[in-house]
């Protein structure tokens, strides 16, 4: 009995002794257990340290090796730079290093001649991918892992070639780390799963209940709704938009409602918020690949601009602008990012951080657009002048919509009566609709109206017409919004007088009958009517500029060309406009009962005495120049003054490609001076005499071929050169069309991100995580890529990149 009892009291301590602490290296040790390995064990056992798999550090120079994480998480963080692949950064020029009496550097073709290699462009050296993710603390080949390989001259020497002899025979360390990345991504052969396998049925059922909350969080994240509600309990009557998603998919389908939330096994509902988060996030990583798969090896533009979200935190929308294989102007939304400050250094390492994690090299952008925020364009110390030192070719482009907005408001503010009528326009669109009150009575005052012009035949009826609105405020962000306030006064002007005569008769108050009987008094003036008309005029030229800059696919030459347009315009509107807008203010004058002045009578300003009188003018010349060609001239002054460009030498280089007229502007001089100027760095000496060669060519060719006739922007002539493949032939054009493609024209899409953020980060929705915002703009904005991503995928990446419970396949 005493020998059972011993035998039930044994332990591990019992076979092996604890080893006594000593004061001796870790050399003398006679045993080969690695010491410093146990004690990350035990450390991980007691505390995990969470590792951020999606900021792993790409430059195999500076990441940490593997051997370093915590036990717990290494294949965690080995599955996610396999997911990411080896870093192969194309550069157009690669360092040269001194070899003897030569001069050697790291060539890109050996990324295709062997796949596992990698490059630090920091160090300069080459790396092995499988033997950092599967080194030990002491590495077989350190000059691979650790050190980085740099003698070049040892790559192209035959038998005796350094890559071939680190690859070795089928048994060498690093066959045996490529064979490691096969078994640690195939999950099946796993012990755990080996020793647990399940039937072809069970994973049947649970893929089809991870495909339900797939395609779950795939519709809330289309269309912007939360996820969780605010008690998912069984008890609870509204358990959130997931769970009661997931619940009408089951009511519609018995082979899913027999599988979700209550009838799945406890430890693999996947409805927790962790799944939920780790699903989008494969989501969103599929969309940025596509993105990244779109651009290539291409050049791209960067698009830049900050906002507050609602919690009052700063954030930086990164939208990447480019020419996709098929010639198509793209404008991708790729990433927001909270910023702590918005000094240039700040967003310049965020903006470089999100590019070097997605394989896009500084060195390929070849333009920058931002606002003209002084820590944006600032020629010294600005974000633009940062990333002009890491590649001179990114042109900085001011965007043409700020640039507008700029030139209109400064024009507005310096003509005092313009400034005074806009004034009094916020303030009668702000009186008639703060309240419910008024702006009920507005709408009955419009729609009385209405049913009058219909009865007597002033308007026509049909689908679409006649609708009742209401009065638009002026955006202080947007100058359209301004031309869209005049045009809704316009065509509720009498509606609004109604409103503002029952208010100078029922007001609730002294102050409010006051304030509406000043209003109406000013509706009802010569000098208002005209100006509304005045600017309903110039506004409506500069409209379609504004509107024209909001698109995606507008390349720098057609926005100036509308530019162009837009002060020739203003131009003809000065010199033949006024007479046609006198007669028509005059007939609304007349409609409703508004004095007319005599127009040539001596204009008398200010209070009307005869000391404050410095010219003797008359009426039709106060109108005709100081309001009507005062405020054009103002508007022309600023566009000219903002809109400089067509002075820089880009610009007018680059016209030579445009097809507009049958290729008018087409000089072969000045394509070849363009190349040469401004693109040295993606253009060989050699290239450059087949270019002139290819021009020549191009000329006899393009300009008479049918199928390029009638087209008037350059981006429907890079899509038509691919079209009828004549890329190929002229791939230097094309090429040269493309870097012009991707140069800037505004930052609107930046500022549709943020509209999209309002609607994702709510008040109610103000301690959404950083991560989960990215993933969820991402996947809302880009939607067409996101809709065709195929849920069979999401769920196979789902399952490879940590151990799960339930096997799915």
């Amino acid at each position: 009995m005493e020998t059972q009892g011993n035998k039930r009291r044994k332990t591990i301590f019992s076979f092996f002794k604890p080893r006594e602490p000593t004061s001796t290296s870790e050399e003398h040790s006679p045993s080969n257990i690695d010491i410093s390995n146990c004690n990350d064990q035990y450390s991980s056992k007691s505390q995990r340290v969470e590792i951020d798999v999606d900021s792993l550090e790409r430059d195999p120079s500076i990441r940490i090796p593997i051997w370093q994480h915590p036990v717990n998480q290494r294949d965690e963080i080995r599955r996610a730079y396999i997911k990411m692949g080896p870093y192969q950064p194309i550069m157009p020029v690669y360092p040269r290093t001194e070899s003897g009496q030569q001069y050697r550097r790291f060539q890109s073709s050996w990324f295709k001649q062997f796949s596992w290699l990698e490059y630090s462009p920091s160090k300069d050296a080459a790396f092995c991918f499988p033997c950092f993710l599967f080194e030990n603390k002491k590495a077989h080949y350190p000059t691979f892992t650790t050190e980085g390989f740099k003698s070049w001259k040892r790559v192209n020497d035959g038998s005796r070639c350094s890559f071939l002899l680190h690859t070795g025979g089928p048994t060498s360390p690093h066959n045996n780390a490529v064979n490691s990345i096969d078994a640690l991504m195939n999950l099946t052969q796993h012990i755990d799963k080996v020793m647990n396998v399940q039937t072809s049925e069970e994973v049947q059922k649970n893929r089809l209940r991870l495909m339900a909350t797939i395609e779950s969080i795939r519709w809330l994240s289309l269309q912007a709704c939360a996820f969780r509600g605010h008690d998912e309990s069984l008890s609870s009557n509204n358990c959130g938009n997931f769970i009661e998603m997931i619940r009408l998919i089951g009511r519609m389908n018995g082979s899913i409602d027999d599988v979700v939330l209550e009838k799945a096994p406890k430890n693999a509902k996947y409805t927790s918020p962790m799944i939920q988060k780790e699903i989008l996030h494969i989501m969103a990583n599929k969309v940025r690949n596509k993105i990244r798969e779109e651009i290539g090896d291409a050049k791209f533009c960067i698009l830049v601009d900050e906002a507050k979200d609602t919690s009052n935190k700063e954030q930086m929308a990164i939208v990447l602008r480019f020419v996709d294989v098929a010639g198509f102007l793209r404008e991708r939304f790729f990433a927001i990012v909270h910023v702590t400050d918005t000094t240039a250094l700040t967003l310049k390492k965020e903006i470089s951080d999100v590019l070097d994690r997605n394989n896009l090299q500084i060195s390929n952008m070849r333009g920058q657009g931002y606002d003209g925020a002084s820590n944006m364009s600032g020629a010294w110390n600005g974000l633009q002048a940062l990333f002009l030192r890491d590649c001179p070719y990114a042109y900085y482009v001011h965007c043409f919509a700020h640039r507008l907005q700029l030139a209109l408001v400064v024009a507005a503010e310096r003509e005092t009566s313009i400034w005074l009528f806009f004034s009094k326009l916020t303030s009668i669109v702000n009186l008639v609709s703060a309240s419910p009150k008024r702006h009920t009575e507005l709408r009955s005052a419009q729609a009385i109206e209405i049913a009058h012009m219909v009865a007597t035949g002033e308007r026509e009826t049909g689908r679409g017409c006649n609708q009742i609105g209401s009065l638009h405020r002026a955006g202080t962000t947007r100058w359209s919004s301004h031309f869209d306030s005049i045009c809704s006064l316009i065509d509720m002007y009498k509606a609004v007088i109604t409103v503002l005569e029952s208010m100078v008769n029922e007001g609730s108050s002294n102050s409010l009958r006051g304030e509406a009987s000043g209003s109406l008094i000013v509706m009802r003036s010569f000098d208002f009517i005209f100006i509304l008309y005045v600017m309903h005029k110039i506004m409506g030229i500069t409209d379609l500029l504004c509107r024209a800059l909001q698109h995606k696919s507008l390349d720098i030459l057609n926005a100036m060309d509308l530019v162009s347009s837009t002060k020739a315009l203003l131009q003809t509107l000065r010199e033949e406009g006024f007479d046609s807008l006198l007669m028509n203010v005059e007939s609304v004058c007349t409609e409703y009962d508004i004095e007319i002045p005599n127009m040539n009578a001596c204009y008398k300003g200010a209070t009307g005495r005869s000391c404050q009188q410095k010219d003797s003018i008359t009426f039709e010349h106060y109108y005709r120049v100081g309001i009507f060609k005062a405020a054009i001239d103002f508007q022309v002054t600023e566009l000219n003054r903002r809109f400089n460009d067509g002075a820089v030498e880009l610009l007018m280089l680059s016209s030579a490609l445009e097809p507009k007229d049958n290729f008018k502007l087409f000089n072969a001089g000045l394509i070849y001076s363009l190349a040469e100027k401004f693109y040295p760095g993606d253009f060989t000496a050699q290239e450059m005499h087949y270019l002139r060669s290819q021009l020549e060519h191009y000329k006899c060719d393009v300009l008479c071929h049918e199928s390029f006739q009638n087209i008037s922007t350059i981006s429907e002539l890079c899509q038509r050169l691919v079209e009828t493949n004549k890329s190929q032939n002229y791939n230097l054009i094309d090429r040269l069309i493309r870097l012009i493609l991707t140069l800037p024209v505004s930052t609107a899409t930046t500022e549709r991100s943020f509209s999209a953020m309002k609607l994702i980060k709510t008040a109610i929705r103000n301690k959404i995580e950083e991560d989960f915002l990215a993933d969820s703009m991402i996947v809302y904005i880009e939607r067409e890529l996101a809709e065709n991503i195929d849920s069979d995928s999401i769920i196979d990446e789902f399952y490879s990149l940590k151990n799960r419970r339930a096997q799915l396949q």
